[in-house]
Formats: C-alpha cells, sequence, structure tokens
C-alpha cells in the first residue's frame, strides 16, 4: 500500500515538473498593486485570526481560523469545530485529500466527502497517560506516507496509524521546515537541526543563526535553501548545509516589517508574510517586485498564514480576515485611497514620468523603471489647478488640454500655449504633418509645429459649437461632434474659416441618440450611437447601420467610445464597461471583455482614457486612480477549468425538515422530499464571480441561460430518475466540463411495491368479486325477468280474471238489473193489481149505492153496511200492503229499513207514502192505494217534506230516489 502511495507520489511529481517546464514563465508586474480581496469576518462568520491556510486537491480552501477549521469552496463558507472547540493552528492537506489539524491538545484529520459533509478522526487520542498531548500543535508537515505534528515541545510522527514522540532535549522547538526532501527545525536556544532517522542532528553553521528566529525555509535555485528570519533577514545555505547571510534590496525591508512566513510562488518568486508590514514579493535577484499591505488592499498588516491556490492567487490568513492576491492577474491597480488626486480623465507616461490629468489638476511621479518596485508618490504640478481634459504625446512633446487652455508640459511645470478653453482633442490633419486641430469649448483651434515645438496658431472662424470628437477626413473636411449633434466642416484651405457646416441627424439616416461620436476605425470614420454604429455613404450622403461589426460586437455594439490598440486592435468603451477587439482576416472579430470586468464602474462615463505605455501595456484611467493592464499569450497562460463541484442536496419541503443527501452516490429521494435544493461551486477563485449554467435531464428541456446563483430549487418533482448537469464559466469566457449528479425521487407510498402489489392482489380480488357480482348480476337480472314475466303473467291473469270477473260482474249486474226491472214490474204490477182492486172496490161501491131492488128502491143501510164494510175489509187488507212492501225492499234494498233508521219518527203511513213516491206514482194512484182523496195525498206529503227536512227547491221525489 505504502510502495503504490510512493509510485503515485512520484508519478504527481514527475508530471508537475512537466508541467512547469513547459509552461511559460509568469511575470509579476512590478508598476502598480495587485487586485486583493477581501474576505472579512462578517463573510466567512468565524473568528478574526486565521493561522494557516491550505488548498486541498480539488481546490477548495482550508483556513486554520480561531474558532475551528474554515472551508471555502469559491461560493460557500462553512465552519468545523474540532472535538474539543479549541483554535485550529495549523492544516495541512496530502495527496489523497485527507485534512490535518492541530490545535490545543488536539489534532487529527478530516475527510471532506467533496459534498459538503466533513468527518473528523481524532489522532491525538492514540496517546494516553503521561504521553497525552497537552499543547497546542503549530505546524504540520506531510511527508510522504508519514505526518510530522509539532508542537512547541514534542514532534509527533504519525505513521501507520501509530504515533512518534520526539522531544527537544529539554529545548522547546520553534518551528518544524520541510524542504529539499529535508527536516529542519530549531531548538531555542541551540539553534537550527536537522531530523535524521529520529535524532535531531545540528548543523554546522547552525551559531550564525542564533537567535534569529527561522520562520521559513523555501528551495532556492538549484540545490539551496532560502532561510526567511524573523530579526535577521534572510540566509543561504548550498547542498553541504554551510550557511551566508544573503544581502539584498529586500533583506531590510523584511527585517523591518518582521518576516513571519514565506512560500515560493510562480516559479522564480518569493512572498514573505510579515508582522507589520503585509507581503513583501521578491524575485531570486533579491529585488523588491511587490509590496502589499494595508494601504494598497490588504485588511490588515499582520500575515500570520500564507499560502498558494491552484491558481498561483497567494492566500494570506490574517490577524484580522483573509484576503487573496492575484498576483499572475494581467491587470494591476494604483488606488487612490486618500481621494488627493480626484478623478482621472487622462493619463500618459512620458520623461520617466507618469501624468494623471484628473478634475482636480495635473499631477505626476515617477514611473518606476528599475528592476525594483516602486510605489508612486504623486504631487500636483505647479499652476495645473483645474479640469484636465486630454494629455496627448506629440512629436516628443506632451500636450496637455485643460479647462484654462493648452500647455506644454515640461517636467513638474506648465508652459501656456493657448487661452482657449476646454482642450478636448488634438489630432494630426492629413498631408499636413506640422498641423494640429484641436476641439474646444467653442469650436475649433489650429496648432502649428515651430523650431520650438508646437505653438498655438489661430482659432477657425464661422463655427463655435462644443467640439468634443474630431476626426479629419481629408485635407479640409473635419467630422466634429458634441453636445449639439454631429457636424461636417468644410475648410477653407488656409484652415482659417469654415466655409460650410453640414448638420446631419435622423433626418439623415441617425437613429436619435444622445450622443453621436466619430472615431477612426481601421483608417475610415465611424459613428458611435446608442442603436450601435453606424457608417457614412459619400455617394447618397446618408448614414447606415454598420451591421456586420454590431452583430459581432454583442453589447459593444452600443459603445461610445473606440481607441485604438495597434496592430488591428481596438479598445471599446461602453459606458465604463471595456472590451479588447481584435480584427482578423476575413472580416472575423474576437471580443474579450470579461477579463475586464473587475473595471466595470471604476471609469468616467463618457472620458474613458487608454493608453499605450510600452508594447504590451497599457494604462487605463479609473475613477480613482488607474490600472495597468498587461497582454499575455492566451493561448499558453491559459489554464484548465477545474470541474465544478456538487456541495449539498438538501430537501427544502418543510423548514422542519434538514435533510441531506451525499452527491457522491446516486440517492434515493422520498417522494415526501420531492422539493430539493442542490448547492454547487467552483473551487476557482476571481473578484469577478462565475457564472453557472445546469441542466436537469428528465426536467429541463434546454440548458439554463448563465447565472451568478450558485444553487437551484426544483420543486414537485416526478418520481423517477434525474440527472443534474452543471457547468461553469470563468471570466475570460473559459468553460468548464460538466459535472453530474444523479438521483432517484422513489414513488409515493401509493406507488411503492408494496403499495403495486397491493394493488396488483386487490384487482385479482376485484376481477374475482366483480365476476362473482357479474354472474350474481345475471343471475339476479334473469329472476327479475323470470319475476317480471310471472308477474306480468300473474298481473295479465289478474287482469283477464278482473275481466272475466268484470264481464261476471256485468252480466250479474244486467242479470240483476233485469231482477230489478222484472221485480220492478211485478212490484208495479202489484201496486197497479192493488190500485185495480181499490178502483174496482171504489167502483163497486159507488154501484151498490145506485143498485136497487127490483122495486126501485135502494138497498138498505143493513146491507149496504155489511157490503161496505166487507170492502173497507178488503180495502185494508195488509196483506197485500205486506206483499207489496217485501217485493219493494227487495228491489230497492231494504228501502225501509234505511229510512226508518234516518227517520225513526215516520209512521207506516209515511213509509208507504215514500215507496209510492219513489216508485214515481201519481197522487191519484196513490190516492186510490191509501183510500184517501187525492187531496189528502197532498196534504201527506207537505207534512211528510217536513219530517224529512227536505229544502224548497229540492223535488220530494228526486230525494226519496236519492236514497
Amino acid at each position: 500500500m505504502h510502495r503504490r502511495a510512493r509510485i503515485l507520489k512520484a508519478l504527481a511529481t514527475l508530471i508537475v515538473f512537466l508541467s512547469v517546464g513547459l509552461a511559460p514563465a509568469q511575470e509579476i508586474q512590478r508598476i502598480g498593486s495587485p487586485l486583493v480581496q477581501q474576505y472579512a469576518k462578517s463573510d466567512y462568520k468565524a473568528g478574526n485570526q486565521n493561522w494557516a491556510v491550505a488548498t486541498g486537491k480539488n481546490g477548495i480552501m482550508y483556513v486554520a481560523n480561531a474558532d475551528g477549521l474554515l472551508v471555502f469552496d469559491g461560493q460557500y463558507w462553512a465552519l468545523h469545530h474540532l472535538p474539543n472547540k479549541s483554535t485550529v493552528r495549523s492544516v495541512a492537506v496530502d495527496s489523497a485529500g485527507r485534512i490535518y489539524t492541530g490545535g490545543l491538545a488536539e489534532f487529527g484529520y478530516w475527510e471532506d466527502s467533496g459534498y459538503g459533509q466533513m468527518r473528523y478522526t481524532s489522532i491525538s487520542r492514540l496517546l494516553g497517560g503521561d504521553e497525552q498531548v497537552r499543547d497546542e500543535v503549530w505546524k504540520i508537515i506531510i511527508d510522504g506516507d508519514r505526518v510530522l505534528f509539532q508542537s512547541f515541545s514534542t514532534l509527533y510522527i504519525y505513521e501507520d496509524n501509530a504515533l512518534q514522540a520526539i522531544k527537544g532535549r529539554g529545548e522547546p522547538f520553534l518551528f518544524l521546515h520541510h524542504v529539499r526532501g529535508r527536516m529542519f527545525i530549531e531548538l531555542i536556544p541551540s539553534g537550527l537541526h536537522e531530523l535524521k532517522d529520529g535524532e535531531l542532528v545540528a548543523l554546522k553553521d547552525k551559531d550564525l543563526l542564533n537567535g534569529a528566529n527561522i520562520l521559513t525555509m523555501l528551495p532556492f535555485g538549484r540545490d539551496e535553501v532560502l532561510i526567511g528570519t524573523a530579526k535577521s533577514g534572510l540566509f543561504l545555505m548550498d547542498s553541504t548545509s554551510a550557511i551566508r547571510k544573503w544581502h539584498n534590496a529586500a533583506d531590510g525591508l523584511l527585517q523591518a516589517a518582521q518576516l513571519n512566513n514565506g512560500m515560493r510562488v510562480l516559479q522564480h518568486y518569493y512572498a514573505f508574510g510579515t508582522i507589520l508590514q503585509g507581503v513583501v514579493i521578491m524575485d531570486e535577484q533579491g529585488h523588491i517586485v511587490q509590496h502589499v499591505h494595508k494601504g494598497n488592499g490588504l485588511q490588515n498588516n499582520t500575515v500570520l498564514g500564507i499560502h498558494a491556490d491552484r491558481q498561483q492567487n497567494i492566500w494570506v490568513g490574517l490577524d484580522n480576515g483573509i484576503d487573496r492576491i492575484e498576483i499572475n492577474a494581467p491587470i494591476y491597480y494604483y488606488a487612490d485611497n486618500s481621494g488627493s488626486i480626484g478623478t482621472v480623465y487622462a493619463a500618459r507616461i512620458f520623461g520617466g514620468n507618469i501624468y494623471l490629468g484628473t478634475n482636480q489638476g495635473l499631477f505626476y511621479s515617477r514611473w518606476p523603471a528599475g528592476k525594483s518596485y516602486e510605489p508612486f508618490t504623486f504631487t500636483l504640478v505647479a499652476g495645473s489647478q483645474g479640469q484636465v481634459w486630454d494629455l496627448s504625446v506629440v512629436d516628443g512633446q506632451l500636450l496637455c488640454g485643460h479647462n484654462d487652455g493648452t500647455y506644454n508640459v515640461l517636467g513638474n511645470k506648465l508652459v501656456p500655449l493657448s487661452s482657449v478653453t476646454g482642450g478636448w482633442a488634438l489630432r494630426r490633419l492629413p498631408n499636413q504633418p506640422d498641423r494640429l486641430l484641436q476641439g474646444t469649448y467653442t469650436g475649433l483651434a489650429v496648432f502649428d509645429r515651430t523650431a520650438s515645438g508646437w505653438q498655438f496658431s489661430h482659432r477657425i472662424s464661422g463655427y463655435n459649437d462644443p467640439s468634443q470628437f474630431i476626426e479629419p477626413v481629408s485635407d479640409n473636411r473635419v467630422w466634429a461632434s458634441g453636445y449639439q449633434g454631429l457636424r461636417l466642416l468644410t475648410l477653407d484651405n488656409a484652415f482659417a474659416r469654415v466655409q460650410h457646416t453640414q448638420v446631419y441627424d435622423s433626418a439623415s439616416g441617425l437613429p436619435k441618440s444622445a450622443f453621436i461620436n466619430v472615431f477612426m476605425l481601421a483608417g475610415r470614420p465611424v459613428f458611435a450611437t446608442d442603436s450601435g454604429f453606424y457608417r457614412y455613404d459619400d455617394i447618397t450622403d446618408r448614414f447606415y447601420a454598420y451591421d456586420q461589426l454590431n452583430g459581432q460586437l454583442g453589447s459593444f455594439a452600443a459603445s461610445n467610445k473606440i481607441i485604438h490598440a495597434g496592430a488591428n486592435r481596438y479598445w471599446f468603451v461602453n459606458r465604463g464597461r471595456i472590451s479588447w477587439v481584435h480584427f482578423g482576416e476575413k472580416g472575423s472579430i474576437q471580443v474579450d471583455s470579461m477579463q475586464f470586468a473587475t473595471l466595470n464602474g471604476r471609469m468616467m462615463n463618457f472620458y474613458e482614457s487608454i493608453n499605450r505605455v510600452k508594447n504590451k501595456v497599457y494604462l487605463i484611467s479609473l475613477d480613482d486612480g488607474f490600472a495597468i493592464y498587461q497582454t499575455v499569450d492566451s493561448v499558453a497562460a491559459k489554464p484548465h477549468l477545474p470541474l465544478p463541484l456538487i456541495r449539498t442536496v438538501s430537501n427544502i419541503t418543510d423548514s422542519l425538515s434538514s435533510a441531506q443527501y451525499t452527491a457522491d452516490a446516486a440517492p434515493e429521494i422520498p417522494y415526501r422530499h420531492n422539493n430539493i435544493r442542490i448547492s454547487y461551486a467552483l473551487p476557482w477563485y476571481s473578484a469577478i464571480p462565475l457564472r453557472y449554467q445546469f441542466y436537469l435531464e428528465g426536467y429541463s428541456r434546454t440548458w439554463s441561460e448563465w447565472d451568478e446563483a450558485a444553487q437551484k430549487d426544483f420543486t414537485n418533482l416526478r418520481h423517477g430518475d434525474y440527472v443534474f448537469k452543471v457547468r461553469a464559466m470563468a471570466p475570460d469566457g473559459m468553460q468548464s466540463g460538466i459535472t453530474e449528479f444523479r438521483f432517484t425521487i422513489l414513488p409515493p407510498w401509493y406507488l411503492s411495491w408494496i403499495a403495486l402489489m397491493v394493488y396488483a392482489l386487490s384487482f385479482v380480488l376485484i376481477l374475482l368479486a366483480g365476476r362473482g357480482w357479474y354472474r350474481q348480476k345475471i343471475q339476479k337480472h334473469r329472476e327479475l325477468i323470470q319475476a317480471n314475466m310471472d308477474r306480468k303473467q300473474r298481473e295479465a291473469l289478474a287482469k283477464e280474471a278482473e275481466q272475466n270477473e268484470q264481464r261476471l260482474m256485468k252480466l250479474k249486474n244486467e242479470q240483476l238489473e233485469r231482477e230489478l226491472a222484472s221485480k220492478n214490474r211485478e212490484l208495479a204490477n202489484t201496486a197497479m193489481s192493488i190500485v185495480y182492486k181499490n178502483e174496482l172496490l171504489n167502483n163497486v161501491h159507488d154501484e151498490l149505492l145506485q143498485l136497487r131492488d127490483s122495486d126501485g128502491r135502494k138497498l138498505s143501510n143493513d146491507q149496504l153496511r155489511k157490503i161496505n164494510k166487507i170492502i173497507e175489509d178488503a180495502r185494508s187488507d195488509e196483506r197485500d200492503w205486506n206483499v207489496f212492501e217485501e217485493s219493494f225492499n227487495e228491489a230497492h234494498e231494504n228501502f225501509f229499513k234505511k229510512l226508518k233508521a234516518d227517520y225513526p219518527e215516520l209512521v207506516p203511513n209515511d213509509l208507504k207514502l215514500c215507496a209510492y213516491l219513489r216508485m214515481n206514482m201519481s197522487s191519484k194512484e196513490i190516492a186510490s192505494l191509501l183510500n184517501i182523496t187525492t187531496r189528502g195525498v197532498e196534504i201527506r206529503r207537505y207534512r211528510l217534506r217536513k219530517k224529512l227536512n227536505i229544502p224548497h227547491n229540492k223535488n220530494l221525489t228526486e230525494f226519496l230516489l236519492e236514497l
């Protein structure tokens, strides 16, 4: 296992050596200061002091902080505490990615999954009893398979999961150093020793360093070692361990600043952190290359820890904060932090000085020309107070366009040339090398070259408009633009007067724009507007959009300024944003704006100034100073952008749940957690934020837009398999590869396998139940049909029986009616017989009264009385009435019983009268039957109506028929 590790380490070392050997050496600029990105305590939310810095195998930064171990992936800070919550004093990372840390009475290692999860393993707990660790571990050295932890009293060697402790012979240690495969440590006060086979061996020249306090030992040259001390400066040690003092330009500064730590950067530079004056960088000759301190960017001058990341940025752990120094960036800065020079409008290098034209006047400082770093110290040129608009170097003369006029700059003095106010722009006239044309507040001015240099000649009459931008295009024609629009001026041959002024606006094809500026591009005038660039057609005397150029410039098509940079290169400036544009063959255009994004918003809009200082070096004016841009071979120096890292995958379904999932394997996420947040980062450090693009396979249709956001929320994800893809883009447009994260949203409980099996079983049961139910339904249907048939048959039989019964009833009724009719006839006949009998008896009675004997005499009264008695007996014979009553009851349903029940006060004669009336017999017939007179019948009728309580309008006979 250890042999394999050694082989891998050797291969890695060989690869690094080859890559370093093939890569071009990078130079650190000696002019200006590098960009410093500050991370304050409020950013990382931990302790003030940061004692050490290390880089992981994936580029993640680890910082030993007063509160614990800080982890920074370029996007997110995380703090991890030691088990005893002590301050972390040291940190180191081995080739396998283990992060070793040391603190008070505790040291061990962390394993970083790369996805935000850290697991700590204590090594110090291998010791117990009297050997237990009690002091702080200040230094960690990784040497192959072994790790050395150093406190001020003991050196602990960890190998094969075992610890070996080495004491300092009763003397405290200072710091352990690993250089050129050798281990060195200083004992106080006996001096520098080398650790060999577990023994401390004193160096022969150690006395030369007594009391110097060795704080760094670095490889130097071919086989030497550079020794940095706190009090005595720098020393060199050769391969024989012979030590000598190294006197150089940086030595005095490092002694005064109190060197605290150091490292080698960019192959042949050395960066030292100091206690008093920040970071000092020198080259192999001992020249100071850079000095970064609180005055030009650092948060604090006390550097506790120093380290270089994979981009060769210098990270410094400070007594208060963490800073990153971009030493290998192409842009360096000078910032007027005190505000003493004002806003810079123009800048030029001339006569060994740099001149800055600002809103406060003209300032100058010595331009560093030596091999060592020199800070700028700007001084106001006497008499230059006021607004400076332009600085132009023409034929070895520096001309200053000022609010008060135009001046010749001679060192630290101004020589007035013109009192025409507002010297904006100077241009040579075509075919007249000894004449300059200047745009001013009040038109145009002319300068001529004389034996003593450039001198003001005259103002051009006939035109008094402000002319901020001018471009001569022929011997006597000049384009001029300013606050009042675009003009084409035609001058006379003597350049004394403007003969004709042609005004151009939207009627000539130009857009309505807040500005229309004219510039020369590849020898031809182009016109900058809010709507893009335009060209002028001499033949039609109109303007047309420059579509071919605008289409390739993107957002810089709306640039307000073009500045020539030489060799088919131009600066395009769009309201404080700049881009480097290279015009290639066959109309191809390369636009680079991302590497200048740190300058966005730091330039004075519409008064941007970019000047070439020397070959490949440009001076860019800023609001509070200037930037120095040094072009580099972008192909050779372009680094490889690593893959983004998936940092966390967390559940955001509800605030109470804090479930997180590791992205090193394809996690299976419960459906109830189907709202997730994926956080990602790229350990690629820049002042300009990286931009990310993501795509969720199985959810998205296409890649997202580029965005600085480093996390994405996905809500209401359906169950299934997903692949999250993310890639990053650096400020210079370089893209990373794609990182994939696979995960699965499990089906909801009602779609799980158990649920599906239950559903399947339930479905089968439902089918069986449905089948039984269907059969039962069919059987019931059959039974229902049979019942319906039986019912219909019964109904039919019942109906038929009812019809038969009705027919039978009808027949019976008919028979009854016939019988009733027969009985009525019989009753009528009976009644009529009685009537006839009574009439006959009456007739007999009447005849007897008339009957005479043979003598003609009437019959005697006795005889008549006897006969009348017989007749009367015959008339009052109840047998006839009884027969009549019986027949009447049979025919009329016990009429008399009902009548007696309803009207009990009726007497027999009343009943007889009712019966005769119901039979609709006449009064005469009734009188005959009752043996009374017709008048007597009427009287009885009247009495009967009263007994029956019949209304006057009601017929008595009808009433009796209705009973």
